[in-house]
């Protein structure tokens, strides 16, 4: 049996190493790094598509749900949008080094509070090889050392895209160990990268609910939870009829297999006659299985019945719950109650109606009549994203480039000792 502990305090000490030079890295430098990415991914398409056909052979013979073949696909449009999404990061200002404040003490020392890389971050995540970009793009743009461990289903494509990073750090004069990949399949390897707190500053979680929840039990290395996403949308009794098939269609099946799409609708009892007739229909003819309380039931006879498992349940897939609703607070309880604090939506008219909506719901980003899909690094204009965290310490939300960083103080003074 392989050594594991031995394996990741190796892993653990080369990033280290490598996050103190990547620390002292121009924003130049870095830069440059990512533009030779962004060039190696557009001229060594060809090897990275063979490595994915790889992967996706392996998925159909194992069986891999539909879902996660589309996660796990890659195509040439979506490596072009991978080298795009990173010349993009490169436009985004770097933010170590930022003074974030500076005052002046009365016995004359002056105090800068300035941004600084983490230092060496573990990402664990699922069968979604651009997330392997991604997050090592935002890590090397921050002056972070990064360790990656995808899951098995990706691991042929994860091994072409890390030899393209791995490629430019060298070409760059950068060393190769600031992204690393950890090759070993087996899940009970992960405990052990878990231990690694003497090197590892930070680890994240990116995947569905049984993943984030095993590192946040296991990890002795402090975690940003990101991802699991049980989002709901609520139709209020004064919504806009115009606008609901629309934004509940787009929020459900326009990708349903990511994080920021619709898993419940719920519906003020006032617009049941009015407006659900057209919601259910339109989700209907999109190919939406439903599932849904006795008023729905009653309703359509497509809807299964729904359990208290349903409303917990992140389906990822054409899957939907609905439930009518008393009243906004009553919404609102369920939305707190039966959410991972990702992402939420209420559809109204009525300006105090969402005000109160914003202002209770417990979530990372909460909309006003938008589709729940727009909860993404690129749309909120911080370009690659490496997660939405749904926790309130540190990050919240779509974590970009800031997210990856910390702060230390610098005090300058001239003698002054403290009586």
């Amino acid at each position: 049996m392989m050594d594991y502990k031995t394996l990741f305090e190796t892993m653990g000490r080369q990033a280290k190493t490598a996050a103190f030079d990547m620390q002292k890295a121009s924003t130049k430098m870095k830069n440059d790094v990512l533009a030779r990415v962004a060039d190696i991914l557009e001229a060594d398409m060809a090897t990275i598509l063979t490595a994915n056909e790889e992967d996706m052979k392996h998925a159909v013979a194992n069986g891999v749900p539909p879902v996660m073949m589309d996660r796990l696909q890659l195509t040439e449009d979506r490596i072009r949008q991978m080298a795009l999404g990173v010349r993009q990061v490169i436009d985004l200002p770097d933010p170590i080094g930022e003074c974030m404040e500076r005052t002046a003490r009365p016995n004359g020392i002056r105090i800068e509070k300035r941004r600084v890389p983490l230092g060496v971050i573990a990402m664990i995540y699922e069968a979604r090889p651009n997330v392997t970009i991604d997050a090592a793009v935002l890590c090397l743009k921050t002056g972070n050392a990064v360790i990656l461990r995808g899951g098995k289903e990706a691991m042929a494509s994860n091994r072409a895209l890390v030899a393209v990073l791995r490629r430019a750090l060298k070409e760059s004069g950068l060393p190769e160990d600031a992204v690393q990949l950890v090759e070993v399949t087996d899940r009970e390897a992960v405990s052990d990268l878990l231990r690694q707190r003497a090197y590892i500053d930070v680890v994240i979680p990116r995947g569905g609910a049984g993943l984030i929840r095993r590192i946040v039990e296991e990890s002795r290395i402090p975690v940003i939870e990101t991802g699991s996403g049980v989002v709901h949308i609520y139709v209020d009794k004064e919504a806009d009829p115009a606008k609901v098939v629309p934004i509940v269609i787009n929020a459900k099946t326009q990708r349903p297999s990511v994080c920021n799409a619709a898993e419940t609708l719920l519906v003020h009892r006032e617009a049941v006659d009015t407006i659900l007739p057209d919601v259910i229909d339109a989700l209907i003819k999109a190919g939406v299985h439903l599932y849904g309380d006795e008023a729905i039931q009653r309703l359509t006879a497509a809807a299964m019945p729904a359990t208290e498992e349903s409303w917990y349940t992140e389906y990822n897939d054409l899957v939907m719950n609905c439930r009518v609703v008393d009243s906004l607070e009553e919404a609102i309880d369920h939305i707190n109650r039966y959410g991972t604090k990702h992402s939420e939506c209420i559809i109204t008219e009525n300006k105090a109606t969402a005000d109160t909506f914003m202002r209770d719901v417990d979530a990372s980003s909460v909309y006003v009549n938008a589709s729940t899909r727009f909860t993404d690094g690129f749309e909120f204009g911080y370009g690659a994203e490496i997660g939405i965290s749904t926790q309130k310490l540190h990050a919240r939300g779509p974590m970009g480039l800031p997210a990856l960083t910390s702060y230390k103080f610098l005090v300058y003074g001239d003698g002054q000792t403290r009586g």
